[in-house]
């Protein structure tokens, strides 16, 4: 009986090991084209991450085919990082990813190493703070997938345009709920293409320059 007792006490701490709760707590998501097509990069499980669907990606960069190579990206809450590694991936010079947690902007840290990714960089920051900084030259590519349910995009969009983040030649991405409005943009900006899945609307916008 006791050793019986013993092995089950064995096998329950086998069970609870640093490394299986580790393993537990990761997803995935996958590539889908250009220089690292294929490769899958390990992502937290985090409350409220909700990495862009592969569907939703190969969509987004069918539309962008012509504009992603040399393009200088900006990645507004970055959660996976899944559109900026695409789009590194694709051939973009040069991508920031603004990430608030901080175990999630290390992982994505560690997921450029892996990929030996050098024209990239995560700042681990309030996305919304880091826009209320005024900026230079702005950005070719624009990602914004807010976390649902907390009014962050309208919020996210004001500050970019009135801080300089987006330009008269930059595209703008925008992902949200599929039950709401596509928030206010300044005027003589378009929606250029836009689609729905079952839960999510997404679109990439424009400055019609005529």
């Amino acid at each position: 009986m006791y050793k019986k007792k013993q092995k089950s006490i064995i096998n329950q701490n086998k069970s609870t090991r640093p490394g299986k709760l580790n393993q537990a707590k990761t997803g995935e998501v996958r590539i889908i084209g250009g220089d690292f097509r294929g490769r899958k990069l390990p992502v937290l499980n985090a409350e409220g991450l909700r990495p862009t669907s592969d569907r939703v990606k190969e969509t987004l960069f069918n539309w962008l085919q012509f504009d992603v190579a040399g393009a200088k990206c900006l990645d507004v809450f970055s959660g996976s990082g899944a559109l900026s590694f695409e789009a590194i991936s694709r051939g973009a010079k040069q991508a920031t990813l603004l990430e608030l947690d901080a175990k999630n902007a290390r992982q994505l840290r560690q997921n450029l190493q892996m990929l030996k990714v050098v024209n990239a960089n995560v700042e681990q920051v309030d996305s919304l703070q880091w826009l209320s900084t005024s900026c230079q030259q702005g950005y070719d590519l624009v990602f914004l997938d807010p976390p649902f349910h907390k009014e962050l995009m309208q919020k996210a969009i004001d500050l970019l345009f009135k801080n300089g983040y987006i330009n008269d030649q930059s595209w703008l991405y925008l992902e949200q709920e599929k039950s709401l409005d596509w928030p206010n943009l300044p005027e003589g900006w378009v929606n250029h293409r836009e689609k729905n899945t079952s839960q999510v609307k997404f679109g990439l916008f424009k400055k019609d320059i005529g």
